[in-house]
């Protein structure tokens, strides 16, 4: 399904397009040789921006948790990148353990549940839901509108493996993002594989990590295609143990801010955008009770200090909090879906993309962050024959095209995870 997109297929964008598909061998051998060196991470989704004069990911979840958006025809996809994946890491698997959000039991969850189930049984697996929330000490089975029944079970540890009841897995498929630390259940498992790692949750990983590794990965991308890494890559900053209840760490920010701002201003006039520069600021580990804040000018902060003061009164965020914070260029998204704005979301397994779907916000603006309530989704299929990248067709004017140009950032991103997570990998040997 295409969705009728007033605007995605115009702009200065059609110039990278162009440059994309002109490199598509180079930049299929170089990922296949970049795959030969790192590990991609086992699955994950991105958010991708169209400013119509950069396109770039501004967010990158290893934990993605909307794998029913996907539609039935990306399902063989999702299917054939499960068994490559776990045929590499563990080829005589046969039983999957999926262990889920402890918090996060709305119905859409669920289905989102009931899918990674599907995909992961379609790839020749047993597969079982195993929840390890403290108050959760027997089964419970729920049963989804469509009359698809969902059980949770509780974990059980012995010996140091996990599994539940009667069902020893030799592979953990966590889609919790662990923000709230790595539970002792699942640490120093023997002889079982997790998936993602415990560092790949928010406990321990930021932001500002991953976009470090994002630069590194545009840079080289860059420089293949004969680019400027800029147009694909959301410049960034960090501002440490920033308390928005006093001064501490505020002044330090303000700086940040006209900084980054002055470099994005710098490259707007190089390349004759008219558009205002702006930033956003949200919490380096993602904790969501900051919010996301946008700034186009750093004296805009004393209000948006004042609204994060007037949340602490309101108890919806913790009134001395302190916030490690990343600062990242704003992108704008010129996508349209019919009269919405919108942004793609790509959905990648092993390294192979699989599918997404817009994120449509009909009360958001192009510069405003679109994950907020009132936000709908519009699959995009990747996998569809006529989806397939068309060379030769004038840019802006093919629509696969256009998905092929997401799918390559949204594998740029998944490389950069892969690099992050190496680094970050508290049992691997780091050299200076």
């Amino acid at each position: 399904m295409v969705p009728h997109l007033v605007t995605a297929l115009t702009g200065p964008i059609n110039e990278l397009e162009q440059r994309i598909l002109d490199s598509m061998p180079s930049i299929e051998r170089w990922f296949r040789l970049e795959w030969m060196e790192h590990t991609p991470a086992f699955y994950c989704s991105v958010d991708v921006r169209n400013a119509g004069f950069k396109l770039a990911p501004v967010d990158t979840n290893l934990f993605p948790n909307a794998w029913n958006i996907l539609t039935p025809a990306m399902l063989p996809l999702a299917v054939q990148a499960a068994m490559a994946a776990i045929e590499k890491i563990c080829p005589e698997a046969r039983n999957l353990l999926i262990v889920p959000e402890n918090q996060n039991q709305n119905i859409s969850y669920l289905h989102n549940l009931a899918q990674l189930r599907r995909i992961f049984q379609m790839a020749g697996l047993n597969v079982r839901i195993g929840s390890i929330r403290p108050d959760l000490k027997k089964s419970v089975t729920i049963t989804l509108p469509e009359g698809e029944n969902i059980t949770l079970e509780p974990v059980l540890r012995t010996k140091g493996r996990i599994g539940v009841k009667d069902f020893d897995p030799c592979t953990i498929l966590l889609n919790n993002d662990l923000i709230a630390g790595a539970p002792g259940i699942l640490e120093e498992l023997h002889q079982q594989y997790l998936l993602p790692p415990l560092h790949a949750g928010w406990a321990t990983r930021r932001k500002s990590t991953h976009f470090k590794c994002f630069e590194e990965v545009s840079k080289r991308f860059g420089k293949l295609i004969g680019v400027d890494h800029w147009l694909i890559n959301p410049v960034f900053d960090k501002c440490a143990q920033v308390d928005f209840s006093s001064n501490a760490g505020v002044q330090d920010l303000t700086t940040r801010i006209d900084q980054l701002l002055g470099k994005i201003r710098k490259k707007h006039k190089e390349y004759g955008i008219k558009e205002k520069p702006f930033v956003v600021v949200k919490t380096d580990n993602s904790d969501p009770a900051m919010g996301v804040l946008t700034l186009r000018d750093a004296k805009e902060l004393e209000t948006l200090r004042a609204q994060v003061g007037q949340r602490a009164k309101l108890g919806i965020v913790p009134g001395n909090a302190v916030y490690d914070v990343i600062l990242q260029e704003g992108v704008l998204t010129c996508e349209r879906v019919n009269d919405a704005v919108a942004e793609p979301v790509v959905y990648m397994m092993d390294r192979y993309v699989v599918g997404g779907f817009y994120r449509v916000h009909a009360e958001r603006r192009m510069d405003e962050d679109l994950n907020a309530p009132g936000s709908s989704f519009v699959p995009l299929a990747f996998a569809e024959s006529t989806h397939l990248p068309q060379p030769g067709v004038k840019p802006g004017a093919s629509a696969p095209n256009r998905f092929y140009m997401y799918g390559v950032i949204g594998r740029l991103a998944m490389l950069a995870a892969s690099y992050e997570l190496e680094s970050t990998d508290p049992q691997a040997e780091h050299y200076s």
